[in-house]
């Protein structure tokens, strides 16, 4: 009954969210409610809030109300503060005019390439080039969002292109750094064939040889998909498509335009800087992302100190910081709404239920059978709960067990599990970098989706197509 009760409860949950999708209304108070609704007939049917241990307020009725607090508390303290502070830095940008000069700038090479359209794949892959110093595709999305959107649009390009570009910027970059290829490497390392393998390893002699090649794949399917797109908006009557802005002429000094050029993509330039140091000398440097915005936003006070020689003015300015703040929050908002309803989704067991379906998997001469069933529940799950690793950490110790019941080697599980739930990520629209990209270019996820879609889809389809036949 319980069982029962668990997909029922799914299914219309999900169906409303996406006929609010559809209907493009304003979902952030509708994920909030089913996500607490969810949650209250999980606790009916005896189970803990998220699946997991929670402390509760002593009067259950309460709980709900406590896991939004909390999932606020822990958002605002994590992710939620990165994206009030690159708000602030970004309207702090546009305020003292650095936007202006780099845009300027950058335009006027843009301007020289014919078609748009040959910057998709360019701004695709400089994306993923970036996920290396940023890993987390949030916060990527939110810099790039802060920095480079402004000047795509400038460059005559949709808002619905250089969002969906931003929104799959951190895919499948090969890096010894990530969690995911830590742990499997860890885990093959405990085998007769694969004994002393380190992360290096993993990534360079197996993933790199279909992650790589997937994202040039990425690029062509962006640069094809987004101009069929844009033509059939156009078609539509949508004005906004390829209407290029009047660039603002820049007054000022060589010394003024170099400086203010530069300061917008201050933080990007840090953390590359922070990052190629570390791998050419070792050093061990901790720069987060927001430690580089404000220490970025110090020096351009510095510089307004500077070009002004007035501290009132200077500090008036900063003012448009606080309220970049501000106007961030409602992003905020929407990240923390469509985590609720993912921990609604695990108090009723959903996603424990699609977790141990996965891991009872068992038989032999399964043979690209088994890579294939995997690969679909991972985009099953990171479409419901837009966490694109969750699963494939919860399966880390079962992919060798499951690999050799099927008599196929565990690359063939574990490359193109791991790489299809980074590359879906942004094809599910309650996954936190499709719901900021949405929110900060004031789009519904769907439309973000929309775009995202077919570059992953295929992304996927030719990732796992390449792993096979190398891996079996």
């Amino acid at each position: 009954m319980e069982t029962a009760i668990m997909y029922i409860a799914a299914i219309v949950s999900v169906a409303v969210v996406i006929l609010m999708l559809i209907k493009k209304m304003d979902i952030k108070i509708t994920l909030f409610l089913i996500g607490i609704v969810l949650m209250y007939i999980g606790m009916a049917c005896g189970k803990s809030i998220g699946g997991g241990e929670f402390a509760s307020t002593g009067m259950a009725w309460l709980d709900p109300l406590k896991a939004i607090a909390d999932q606020f508390k822990s958002t605002i303290s994590s992710a939620g503060f990165i994206i009030l502070i690159l708000g602030g830095y970004s309207a702090y940008m546009s305020s003292i005019k650095a936007n202006n000069v780099t845009v300027s700038a950058l335009t006027k090479p843009i301007g020289k390439i014919k078609s748009v359209y040959i910057l998709v794949p360019v701004v695709f892959l400089i994306g993923n080039l970036l996920s290396l110093v940023v890993p987390s595709a949030s916060n990527l999305a939110i810099i790039l969002l802060a920095t480079l959107y402004p000047i795509m649009i400038q460059a005559g390009m949709s808002t619905l292109t250089a969002a969906g570009i931003i929104a799959t910027t951190a895919t499948v970059m090969p890096t010894p750094l990530g969690s995911d290829n830590v742990a499997i490497a860890a885990e093959l390392a405990n085998t007769a064939e694969f004994a002393g393998l380190t992360a290096s390893d993993y990534v360079f002699r197996y993933h790199a040889v279909v992650s790589v090649p997937t994202l040039f794949f990425m690029a062509a399917a962006h640069y094809f998909w987004q101009k069929w797109m844009d033509k059939k908006d156009s078609a539509k009557g949508n004005t906004e498509l390829n209407n290029k802005v009047e660039v603002e002429e820049i007054k000022g000094g060589a010394l003024f335009r170099t400086v203010y050029a530069i300061l917008p993509l201050l933080p990007i330039l840090m953390l590359i800087l922070v990052f190629a140091v570390q791998k050419i000398t070792g050093a061990k440097i901790n720069l987060s992302v927001e430690v580089a915005t404000l220490f970025s936003f110090v020096i351009a006070i510095v510089c307004e100190l500077v070009r002004n020689r007035s501290a009132r003015r200077t500090l008036d300015e900063t003012e448009s910081f606080f309220k970049g703040m501000g106007g961030a929050m409602p992003i905020v908002a929407l990240l923390v709404a469509g985590t609720v309803f993912v921990t609604g989704l695990k108090t009723i067991g959903l996603i424990a239920a699609l977790q141990e379906a996965m891991t009872g998997l068992q038989g032999s001469g399964l043979g690209f059978v088994l890579p294939l069933i995997l690969v679909a529940l991972t985009a099953l799950i990171v479409l419901l709960s837009g966490s694109g690793t969750a699963l494939f950490f919860a399966m880390v110790p079962l992919m060798v067990p499951l690999a050799a019941a099927a008599g196929i080697s565990v690359l063939a599980v574990s490359v193109p599990m791991g790489l299809a739930g980074n590359l879906l990520r942004a094809v599910s629209p309650v996954s936190a970098v499709v719901m900021i990209v949405a929110g900060s270019v004031k789009k519904e996820p769907l439309e973000i989706v929309k775009r995202t879609s077919v570059p992953m889809i295929a992304g996927v389809v030719f990732m796992f197509i390449l792993s096979l036949v190398i891996f079996l």
